[in-house]
């Protein structure tokens, strides 16, 4: 309903809200002009649920998630003839996760090799975006998205704001690779001049006070920039897309309370979905459809919680060197930041070659850069070419 099927949800055209009541339009973007489409909601999601409330905790897990939808796609792909087809995977956000551990399932499983997976605001290692004790590295791969929300903002220095993001963003990203990593790595024994210089350099491109870095011991977490970056205005900043703000309701509070660009479409995707589905596609279900699901507790097969399905596809990728993957990146994305993205696959550990089958583009919104009406007009072309090549001979 945002990027790919024949309708469209209809926002303003840089993807900011409307008010309700919502309206579909025809999607002029959509990519079945190129290929079939077939979208699967896993158990728990949409109006899939196991036959036995008390058997999903069996589909809850990286492993079982992707043996129930391979399975589907054998199916599929047997009852409807199409395995002589170019097959292509595409998933957003915890998607990319599970087309990623689909990709080595597909393999071993069912020995289905597929031509390309597409992945829409990515995380395939969850150590680049979850902080825990001990692991900086979101610390790092997070500060380019900062500086770009805060460059949206206007709340960088006078010499930051007057450059194009893109070059803003090459600083963000030297600093972050450079200095700031390596102060990160310092820790405690980091010199107090070698600190207070990081302290001032960040402060200058994240748009935060240096005093609040210094308290913050040079680690802001995504909660507290978001709620402090406008708190002189009583606003909070989003997080699926930093360009989005609500008001406040506790000017004092140290974590943003809610998420804007999350309040401003999901009802609108919900709205205008539940009506497609019973007035267009006369599919008829009582029970709620989850636009997106808290499933509970999930089993994600990974020491300290830090699921890593990258390995999985590097492994598809070496077996399959046909395979061809393509990445849309969000620069305003802080959920799935886009420079982790750019670090998952600098250390995806295959052949110099198979790089080579990766294509990686950036857009100018967020998690759901297709929101934004450029963007989607660019990812539609950017995804056709990304298809047709993968699918030649």
């Amino acid at each position: 309903m945002g990027l790919l099927g024949p309708k469209r949800v209809k926002l303003r055209d840089d993807g900011f809200a409307v008010p309700p009541p919502y309206q579909l339009v025809e999607n002029e973007y959509s990519l079945l002009d190129e290929t079939d489409l077939v979208f699967i909601d896993p158990v728990g999601t949409g109006y899939s649920r196991a036959s036995k409330p008390e058997d999903a905790k069996n589909f809850y897990g990286v492993n079982e998630d992707a043996r129930s939808i391979g399975e589907f796609i054998r199916l599929y792909t047997s009852k409807h003839s199409r395995w002589l087809s170019p097959k292509f995977l595409i998933g957003e956000s915890y998607g990319t996760t599970r087309a990623a551990a689909l990709s080595g399932e597909l393999l071993r499983t069912h020995k289905m090799n597929l031509n390309g997976i597409m992945l829409v605001s990515t995380v395939l290692n969850f150590q680049t975006i979850w902080g825990a004790e001990g692991n900086d590295l979101p610390y790092v791969l997070y500060l380019p998205s900062f500086t770009a929300t805060a460059w949206y903002h206007k709340k960088l220095p006078a010499d930051l704001q007057k450059k194009p993001l893109e070059e803003v963003l090459k600083e963000a990203e030297k600093f972050a690779a450079g200095d700031y990593n390596h102060a990160l790595l310092l820790g405690a024994s980091l010199p107090e001049a070698q600190r207070a210089a990081t302290v001032k350099q960040m402060a200058r491109l994240i748009g935060l006070s240096e005093s609040f870095i210094a308290g913050s011991d040079l680690r802001v977490s995504l909660s507290r920039f978001n709620a402090e970056l406008l708190r002189d205005q009583r606003l909070v900043v989003g997080r699926f897309d930093g360009r989005y703000t609500s008001y406040m309701r506790d000017a004092l509070n140290n974590d943003a309370e809610r998420d804007p660009s999350a309040d401003a479409v999901f009802s609108a995707f919900a709205s205008t979905f539940n009506h497609y589905v019973r007035n267009d596609l006369k599919f008829e279900d009582d029970r709620p459809y989850n636009i997106l699901a808290s499933v509970g507790k999930w089993n994600w097969d990974a020491e300290n919680q830090f699921a890593n399905v990258s390995e999985i596809l590097a492994e598809s990728m070496t077996s399959n060197p046909f395979l061809k993957v393509h990445i849309s990146n969000g620069f305003f994305d802080m959920a799935t930041p886009y420079y982790a993205t750019r670090y998952t696959f600098s250390h995806l550990n295959i052949h110099p070659e198979l790089m080579k089958n990766i294509t990686e583009d950036d857009y100018t919104a967020g998690h759901m850069m297709y929101l934004n009406l450029p963007d989607l007009k660019k990812q539609k072309e950017d995804l056709a070419k990304f298809i047709r090549d993968a699918s030649k001979r």
